[in-house]
């Protein structure tokens, strides 16, 4: 049912920053061989683009694999030249912004992600942080904005202050299914049951 607050799934651009799979998840070498962590960032990244599939999805990336990658799971490509995740995902911004009145960047690396339903909203930047309560997993504001992104270390207090100072609505949503992503290996440690990597 649509509430007051909804916006049209097709006025909201997704955007999923996706690193090299060759190169992801590092902080887990000790637990994982390089192969078992690209088919674990492979799984969870396809898990995300599957809770997304109800809106126009971008996979922001410098990686000719991954964005091969994301064409054959149904995602459009923005493929960035400037490194850093801010800057991947400023430029992406730049990309969609014409098009879609909203985006939301989601983390690829949530394996219980199921849904991005409610999240995006008027002239509001949403936040979804991480369960310990100090980074953003999952990020929705509006396009046409000078919104600065600052993901690293406590990023959900900077892009809080950062939606204050445009002057901009600010709501921080816990969604449990979003909240857990997988950087450590005591992320690992509290998976009840790895994502599937069919």
């Amino acid at each position: 049912m649509a509430t007051l607050n909804a916006l049209e799934k097709k006025a909201i651009a997704v955007l999923v920053p996706i690193k090299d799979f060759r190169h992801a998840k590092n902080r887990l070498s000790n637990r994982l061989e390089a192969s078992e962590r690209e088919s674990l960032a492979r799984a969870m990244a396809r898990q995300v683009i599957e809770a997304a599939e109800d809106f126009s999805i971008y996979v922001v990336c410098d990686s000719d694999e991954v964005a091969s990658w994301a064409k054959s799971s149904g995602a459009g490509v923005i493929l960035v030249t400037q490194p850093g995740l801010n800057a991947a995902i400023t430029e992406g911004m730049s990309q969609v912004a014409n098009e879609f009145t909203h985006a939301t960047i989601v983390h690829a690396d949530l394996p219980y992600a199921k849904s991005l339903d409610g999240i995006a909203r008027p002239n509001t930047v949403s936040i979804v942080p991480d369960r310990h309560g100090r980074g953003t997993n999952v990020l929705s504001l509006p396009t046409r904005t000078s919104f600065r992104f600052h993901y690293g270390e406590d990023s959900l207090f900077s892009h809080m202050d950062e939606a204050v100072n445009q002057g901009l609505d600010l709501k921080v949503l816990q969604i449990p299914e979003l909240q857990w992503d997988i950087d450590t290996p005591e992320d690992l440690d509290g998976l009840a049951e790895p994502p599937n990597t069919d």
